[in-house]
């Protein structure tokens, strides 16, 4: 096995198992909060704290991306994520877990996170290119099924461990996870350096904001995502409110959960597949005017537990590609310290607009109602769906038309479905120098 695709397999098998081991304790760090402090409000604490570096990464974390540009460099991060996963289980052993124990936990985990998760994903399509044409695009897309297929098999493992062994012992084993994921990573040989090729538009010190402006398309792409991640809230809040309201409390968020994941796991697994021959920037616009379907769909399906769960199958088909479509474009028109960028402006935006929805989703839903939340949601993902593709098809004119003029034969913008032998001029360049495109993740979203 060639280097790079030996490293391309040990970061995917790292994506799986620490995403298996979260979604594993994903319900035993409210119980062990609730357990510990009697108080609702302190489930909350954890997930709320690891946000907050998140939204706030651009301010402290750029010097820190561009450190990161190999896998023992990544590895120490998560070593550092599973000291902050280890402080809640410690404190259990002497029965003192207060809400200092839970804030630390989630703000050192949330500041591993906003670190560890742009330079995996960039050191993964850097080191994937060498591998032939889209080859980073497909490693991405692999890497994106890696994580949604966790969601299939993890809450059902982590029910079953909590009825048997309690909370706490699932603790520990996140921490075990996370830290097999680490060692993996420390075997990673490949370094990102940027130099596969070059940068369409170099950036010298790139900041989020040089990153978009350099790359519209890139910019209009996470713009589309931002407003999804700000409308999320009303999918999973809003249902989980009106089967509260219908009196069958939990099991409409559950339906649409379930169909949503199996489905998304499908499309996940194929994506790969489809992403090579699909234009990326179309593909996103449509993904989400899909999904904002999806959610108006779900506001008139009523209590209806199988029209739930089969609308919202139909949407967790189109985010994979969506999502895959966003993480190719960057992996195409960016390289090195811009590509690390962009990937964290993704993340930034899309984790910042869902932490906004998720805190005013409340007070949304009760004065609107969950109707009118999920069809005003929808609505929001449908125009910018529709003004992405606009944007798009302008974009395309406005290059064609001098082109025309002289006579000449128009340059693309990115891959024309079934023409795999016109790439974009960036993968132009690439192909040229052995290299490919490449892919987000995800969202943990959507």
């Amino acid at each position: 096995m060639s280097v790079p695709r030996r490293d391309v397999t040990i970061m995917l098998g790292t994506t799986f198992v620490v995403w298996l081991g979260q979604r594993i304790t994903a319900v035993a760090m409210p119980l062990v909060a609730l357990a510990a402090s009697h108080s609702a409000w302190s489930t909350g604490l954890v997930g709320g704290m690891a946000g907050l570096p998140l939204v706030t990464a651009p301010w402290w974390a750029r010097r820190g991306w561009q450190r990161l540009t190999n896998g023992r460099a990544i590895g120490l991060v998560l070593a550092g994520q599973v000291a902050g996963l280890l402080i809640v289980p410690v404190a259990a052993i002497g029965g003192h877990v207060g809400w200092y124990a839970l804030a630390a936990t989630g703000l050192v985990s949330g500041c591993c996170t906003a670190l560890a998760g742009p330079a995996q994903r960039s050191l993964l399509a850097e080191i994937a290119e060498p591998l032939g044409r889209y080859a980073a695009a497909k490693a991405l897309a692999w890497q994106d099924f890696a994580h949604r297929s966790s969601m299939v098999v993890a809450p059902a493992l982590g029910a079953l461990a909590v009825g048997a062994w309690g909370p706490v012992p699932l603790l520990w084993c996140e921490a075990a996870g996370v830290a097999v994921g680490a060692v993996l990573l420390t075997t990673v040989r490949a370094r990102s350096t940027g130099a596969a090729r070059p940068a369409p538009e170099k950036v010298a010190r790139p900041t989020m904001r040089a990153a978009l402006r350099a790359h519209p398309s890139i910019a209009v792409g996470v713009a589309m995502s931002g407003v999804g991640g700000l409308a999320w809230f009303a999918f999973t809040l809003g249902l989980a409110v009106r089967g509260a309201e219908v009196g069958r409390p939990g099991a409409l968020i559950a339906a649409a959960m379930t169909g949503y994941g199996l489905s998304s796991v499908l499309s996940a697994l194929a994506s790969p597949r489809l992403l090579p021959r699909l234009p990326w920037l179309a593909t996103a616009a449509a993904a989400w005017v899909g999904l904002g379907l999806m959610f108006v769909g779900e506001a008139g399906a009523g209590a209806s537990v199988p029209l739930i769960a089969t609308i919202a199958a139909v949407g967790g088909l189109l985010a994979p590609l969506g999502n895959g479509s966003l993480d190719a474009l960057i992996g195409t028109r960016t390289t090195g310290a811009e590509r690390r960028t962009a990937f964290a402006a993704a993340d930034f935006v899309h984790a910042g607009a869902v932490s906004v929805g998720l805190v005013a989703g409340g007070t949304v839903i009760g004065l609107a109602g969950t109707t009118g939340t999920l069809v005003v949601a929808g609505i929001a993902q449908l125009v910018a769906g529709a003004a992405g593709l606009t944007w798009r098809a302008r974009r395309r004119a406005a290059r064609h038309h001098p082109n025309a003029a002289r006579g000449t034969k128009p340059a693309l913008v990115g891959p024309v479905v079934g023409q795999r032998t016109a790439p974009s001029p960036c993968s132009q360049s690439a192909h040229a120098s052995a290299t490919s495109t490449a892919q987000p993740s995800s969202s943990s979203s959507s």
